[in-house]
Parts: C-alpha cells; sequence; structure tokens
C-alpha cells in the first residue's frame, strides 16, 4: 500500500527526528504510580503535538461519546497508546487547563454532548439487578462539567433513562440539558407525568461575565425506549418555551447536542436562533457519528464533534470582545487532542512528575477499583494476532467481522445443540460489532467492548439451500438496508466524507526517507472549516478503512439446492428476513410462527466461548 504524506504530516516526522532522544515523551513513567502497573499500561513512546493550543477570550473542552471508555485504551497495539490516558488523567488536564485560565484572565468550559452508556466492561458489566453504567457515571460526577447533555445510548432502556434522571442529572444543578427529551415519571399526586429528564435550557454568566444562552438537542432518534419521549426538531423550535429562552440576547449561544454538526438538523436550531439574533456568536458542540469534524454555518457560528470513546478531546476558541459591536466575522480556532497523558503533558506544561492531581489519582484508583470488582480481568484466551472491524479487507484473515460469523458464532452455537447436525446460514448485522479484537489477553471486558450486545438467536427450519442462499444478497441491497438499522442514523453516516480513517495495528511501521524512523498512525481529519487539513493537534498517518456491508453471513454448507437447511439470525432480523423470504420463493408463506429459538447463547458469549475453546 502507497502512503501519501502531506506537507504538514513531513514537517511533524522532521521535527520528531531532530528531537533529542530525552525529548521523546512516553506514555507514564513507569515508576510514577506502581498500584497503576497492575493495568498494564504501554510503555511506549508517543509522537507529542505540534504546536500549542490557540486560546480566545472564551474557550471550550469537549468530550462526546465516551461509551464507558473511562480507564482509556489499555492495549499496545498501534496506535492504542496514543488513547491510553484515563478519566483521571483527564480531570488533571482539566484542572491545569482551569489554571492556566486563571492566569490568562480568559473563560474556559467543560461540555459532553452524551452517550455514557453501552461501551466497556465498567458500564456494562455490572451484576444482576444493577443498572447500566450507574457506577461508572459516578466518576463523570466528579469532573467540573458546566453544559451535559443526553446522548441515544441513554435512552435503550427506561431503567438508564430513569437512573440518569434520578441520580445522575442532579449533580449538574440545572447544566444537564434535555431540550427535546421527556422521561414519564410518577409526579407528586402518584399520577404518570412527562417531565424533561433534565432541563429545557440553562442560562448562565460566566467567571468573566459572558452572559450564555444553553440548549442541548438530540437528533430525530425514534429508536428509544417506551416512557421516554423524543421530540423531532423541527417541533421544538416552534415551542412556546423555545422561542422564550431565545428572545433575550445573551454574549453567546453556546448549544450542545447529540446530533452531527454535519447532514443533521442543526441548521434547524441556528436558522430558528438567527432570526432573532442574525449577529450573535453561536458556538455547537455535537456528537453520535464518532467523527472529528468541524462546520461553520456562518462567519459568526461554528460547530464541532470530537469522536469517540475517549480517543479524542475537543478544543473550540473564540474571541468574542472583537466581534462586539460590529458584523464581523468570529475567529474561531478548533483541535482534536488524542487522549493522552502526552498530549496533556504537552498542552499544561507539565512532566510526569507534576501533572497528576490527587483529584485525578482518585479517579483512577476508583475506576481501577471498580474494574476489579465487576472481575473484568477475567482471561477468556490469547489471541495471537489483531482482528479489526475496517482497517483489514472483508473478508480476510485479519477482519473481526470474518472472524466472528465465519468461527466465532458457528462453533459457540454448536455447544451442546441438537441441530448442529443440520446445515446452516447463519445471518447477522456487521454494526452489532463494536470495536476492534487486539493481539493478547482476551478478557471479560474485551468481550463487552466488542458485542455489549444480548441478543438471541432464532431460526426458521427447513428452508431449501437454492432460497436461503439469495437471502444475504437481498438483504444487502440498499433499499434493503435502509428498512432496517439497529440505530437510525449510523449507517447513513457511516460515508462521511471526512477523512477520519482511525488508527489500526495491521500495518507494519514504514520508514520515511529523511524522518529517521517510524511514522505514527493515527486520526487524520479533513473536515469542513478553514485551515481543514491542521485541525489534528497531533501529526498522524492515515490508515485504510475497506467498506463492510451491513448484513454478514456465515460460511454456505456444501449441499445441493433442495437441500432443506436451518436459517440462524439475531432475534431483531426477524421480521425483515420473513418478509425478503417470502419474495424469494411462493411455495410458502412463512409468518414468525416460523420462527424458534436456534440456542440459549446470546450474541455477547459467543467470543468468549470460542476464546475459551481455541486460545487457551
Amino acid at each position: 500500500m502507497i502512503f501519501k504524506l502531506t506537507p504538514a504530516i513531513l514537517l511533524g516526522l522532521a521535527l520528531r527526528s531532530a528531537a533529542c532522544a530525552d525529548d521523546h515523551l512516553h506514555a507514564r513513567d513507569s515508576h510514577a504510580h506502581q498500584h497503576l502497573e497492575r493495568r498494564e499500561y504501554p510503555q511506549v513512546p508517543l509522537t507529542p503535538p505540534y504546536r500549542p493550543l490557540v486560546w480566545g477570550d472564551l474557550n471550550v473542552i469537549h468530550t462526546t461519546d465516551t461509551h464507558g471508555w473511562l480507564l482509556g485504551h489499555q492495549k499496545s497495539s498501534w496506535a492504542e497508546p496514543y488513547y491510553s490516558g484515563d478519566l483521571g488523567d483527564f480531570a488533571s488536564f482539566v484542572t491545569h487547563m482551569k489554571q492556566i485560565a486563571l492566569h490568562k484572565d480568559v473563560d474556559l468550559l467543560l461540555i459532553d454532548s452524551g452517550d455514557l452508556h453501552d461501551g466497556t466492561g465498567l458500564s456494562d458489566g455490572y451484576p444482576p439487578g444493577d443498572v447500566d453504567a450507574h457506577e461508572s457515571n459516578k466518576f463523570i460526577e466528579r469532573l467540573p462539567y458546566d453544559l451535559m447533555t443526553i446522548g441515544n445510548h441513554e435512552l435503550y432502556g427506561y431503567a438508564d433513562t430513569y437512573d440518569m434522571y434520578t441520580n445522575f442529572v442532579p449533580h449538574l444543578a440545572g447544566r444537564y440539558l434535555t431540550s427535546n427529551v421527556n422521561i414519564t415519571v410518577f409526579n407528586s399526586d402518584g399520577k404518570p407525568e412527562s417531565v424533561p429528564v433534565g432541563k429545557r435550557y440553562a442560562k448562565f454568566t460566566t467567571r468573566k461575565g459572558r452572559r450564555i444562552t444553553s440548549l442541548g438537542v438530540i437528533f430525530n432518534f425514534t429508536g428509544n425506549d417506551v416512557n421516554t419521549t423524543v421530540q423531532a426538531v423541527g417541533d421544538m423550535v416552534k415551542e412556546q418555551w423555545f422561542v422564550e429562552a431565545i428572545a433575550e440576547e445573551p454574549d453567546a449561544f453556546v448549544l450542545i447536542g447529540h446530533m452531527p454538526v454535519s447532514n443533521d438538523s442543526w441548521p434547524t436550531v441556528v436558522n430558528a436562533v438567527r432570526a432573532v439574533h442574525p449577529l450573535t456568536p453561536i458556538l455547537i458542540f455535537g456528537g453520535h457519528t464518532h467523527i472529528r469534524d468541524c462546520t461553520q454555518y456562518d462567519g459568526r457560528s461554528m460547530g464541532i464533534e470530537s469522536g469517540r470513546y475517549m480517543e479524542t478531546i475537543g478544543w473550540m476558541s473564540a474571541d468574542l470582545d472583537a466581534a462586539k459591536h460590529n458584523s464581523d466575522n468570529i475567529a474561531f480556532t478548533r483541535r482534536y487532542l488524542d487522549q493522552n497523558r502526552v498530549t496533556y503533558e504537552y498542552h499544561t506544561r507539565t512532566s510526569n512528575r507534576s501533572f497528576d492531581t490527587d483529584h485525578g489519582r482518585s479517579i483512577t484508583y476508583g475506576l481501577e477499583e471498580l474494574a476489579d470488582r465487576f472481575n473484568l480481568s477475567y482471561l477468556y484466551g490469547t489471541a495471537q494476532q489483531d482482528y479489526t472491524l475496517t482497517y483489514n479487507p472483508y473478508p480476510s484473515n485479519g477482519s473481526l467481522v470474518s472472524l466472528f460469523i465465519e468461527d466465532a458464532v458457528p462453533y459457540a452455537l454448536a455447544i451442546n445443540n441438537t441441530r448442529d447436525s443440520i446445515p446452516n446460514i447463519i445471518i447477522i448485522d456487521s454494526w452489532a460489532l463494536r470495536f476492534d479484537l487486539l493481539k493478547g489477553s482476551f478478557t471479560k471486558n474485551d468481550q463487552l467492548t466488542i458485542m455489549p450486545y444480548q441478543d438471541s438467536f432464532l431460526y426458521i427450519a427447513n428452508v431449501t439451500f437454492g432460497i436461503a442462499n439469495q437471502l444475504l444478497p437481498a438483504m444487502n441491497k440498499p433499499a434493503a438496508i435502509q428498512q432496517r438499522k439497529r440505530d437510525e442514523t449510523q449507517a447513513i453516516y457511516s460515508s462521511h466524507e471526512i477523512d477520519d480513517t482511525p488508527d489500526s495495528a495491521r500495518l507494519e511501521e514504514i520508514d520515511v526517507p529523511g524522518a529517521g524512523g517510524r511514522a505514527s498512525f493515527g486520526y487524520v481529519t479533513r473536515d469542513s472549516c478553514p485551515d481543514a487539513d491542521n485541525a489534528d493537534d497531533t501529526l498522524h498517518t492515515p490508515l485504510p478503512n475497506y467498506d463492510v456491508p451491513f448484513y454478514v453471513g456465515s460460511n454456505p454448507p456444501n449441499v445441493t439446492a433442495d437441500t432443506p437447511i436451518d436459517i440462524v439470525f439475531l432475534n431483531f432480523l426477524g421480521k425483515e428476513i420473513i418478509g425478503i423470504l417470502n419474495k424469494l420463493q411462493k411455495d410458502k408463506t412463512y409468518t414468525m410462527h416460523d420462527v424458534s429459538s436456534y440456542s440459549p447463547t446470546l450474541a455477547s458469549d459467543i467470543l468468549g466461548l470460542y476464546a475459551q475453546g481455541m486460545w487457551n
């Protein structure tokens, strides 16, 4: 594979090779905290950022879609170490940045755009009877967030939403914003009542006296659980409370939401504000699509999205004072920071000895103890290589999708199954796999991180192979895919135009002539804002990104076309498969009465069973 190195990357590599060995920063001082050595924290050199952050008079640190990755990325496969900071490290970073803001006499806000649930063992490894992310969210409560909002993963289960409403939201003291999301609860009279999960909006004054008006919006999500309500964004802006909330002009609107900053409903909100306040600065902080992105809706607004999984920390600055009493464009900057201690120490001008705060250490220790309590280090087996979702072609030996559907699922479903001797085709939704499986120990935490969904497997018996083998191609036709999405917008935005290819551990080191060493693999972003190629904080070489079909299937059995076989599938695919099956043949009209349970094994158990059987 041929890599094209941009001038910015070549400059960064040259600067890197010119630095002395002593200046090459490391992920963590191996002698700093003996307790943390139990994490097998990667002791590897990391490329630091190549220039300082640009501060304005209003500055924002942004997180989104953290999905329980509060202990960071702990694997040593490249380029996971670039995201190896944990929430305690981030807390120390925020503390230092607050002090820098005081010294510069400017404002600094901390903002999150939702999706705290569903992602790692810290959020999902809870014992029976507990609620997803209840324990892990206690550590997020300890950070000084100025504004937070809700994500779709807070809405899939009523118990999760109610836990947020009852236990988490009160800690934000009116700054957890849900402008278009309600929950039904019993009021003081014992009657059901639909109320906002958080506050509809917030108005506050910063330390420097700037008046801020904020909203918290989610995209037009329809997959929420019963007794929760998501109002369409277009309807929200017509509400009387919205009209009243934006009537008074603030010094700036700070709008947060679990909604992509490109190709979604932010223009609806911006246009509603602009109809009343055509020149007021607008800062937008979005999420949901797990990418680094930036959009300017006009010369006096900017919106950013800051990645996923505690890989990226977003930064925005704005010079608001210079924009007072005129219609000039506002000077905005944005930056996407790799989430690691090297990044943090660089921007706070600290070292391994001076960076940690007592507050940050206590958060790290607490997360370690939670991981121990949930037994997340339980070992299923040891993987001898990396298996990636999109950085290796599908199908291939390095594809996790191939491993899962061709090897792991057939192996696990055959265990103690009386139908094992009957040929079958197994069909799954490839988006159910949420992260790569990386070389080394495969633990309970890895299992929950890669496949958290507890979906069951169903089957339809006695379908002739000739018909069954046409199912998968029919399901992957564009029209069929649009009928079924696990998370409505996830597939829509998978083809975004942003060059945002994440890291991979698969590729070999590449020698760059004159650079004196290997290039560092990682995010290379090209967004839609000014200086589009220089938004990343650390210079990296991009990695490949291969398309994967929305639906994938096991290897077809070697039988004749008239042989009856089982069609096995994840439980949520039943109606779709029946619909297509009835289009492919007319001999029988299939209904859900023809569907039965295939195995007690759940999708979330598959990789653990496979690792125990094959990787020991």
